[in-house]
């Protein structure tokens, strides 16, 4: 796995997953699980959607 995230890409990641657990944690329900999936990404700095799409917001180019 080669980081395709970026800093700002992480930070957005971060900032929307923590939404969506704060959204479940409020409505009791399982939505906020979902959440986990960008602070995730953000962590490892990988997104395996982007290797696909081509896309890097790393700013380095990995031979993607």
């Amino acid at each position: 796995m080669k980081a395709n995230v970026g800093t700002i890409d992480r930070v957005l990641r971060i900032v929307i997953g923590l939404g969506i657990i704060g959204y479940g944690v409020v409505n009791q329900t399982w939505l906020g699980a979902i959440g986990l999936v960008p602070i995730l990404t953000a962590v490892f700095r990988f997104c395996p959607a982007y290797c696909p799409l081509g896309i890097n917001t790393s700013g380095k180019n990995h031979g993607a």
